[in-house]
């Protein structure tokens, strides 16, 4: 199972959610129901080579996707899913991306 740290406020998330939908190859874990998942996507995110881009750039590194073997990546065609196409819209303050 392919877990996906997530949050229902990122538009890029949001992207995801419905294609996952029913799909027993994946577990969904909203970051923003409770600290201690919070917590546990930080620890990866600090710790894991896959999110040096992200923090080099302030991003928070969501839709997040740890494949069964652990190994971690931000793009969702790796895991067979579709980015959001670009469209202008951003959750970054400076309005770079999400």
């Amino acid at each position: 199972m392919i877990k996906i740290y997530s949050m229902k406020t990122c538009m890029d998330c949001k992207y995801i959610y419905p294609q996952v939908e029913n799909d027993q190859n994946f577990q969904v874990i909203d970051i923003g129901e409770h600290v201690r998942l919070l917590k546990e996507f930080l620890r990866l995110r600090d710790n894991n080579a896959a999110f040096n881009e992200s923090r080099k750039h302030g991003y928070v590194g969501i839709p997040c996707f740890v494949r069964e073997d652990g190994s971690v990546t931000l793009r969702p065609e790796e895991v067979g899913l579709k980015s959001r196409p670009l469209d202008g819209t951003s959750c970054n303050i400076d309005g770079s991306g999400c």
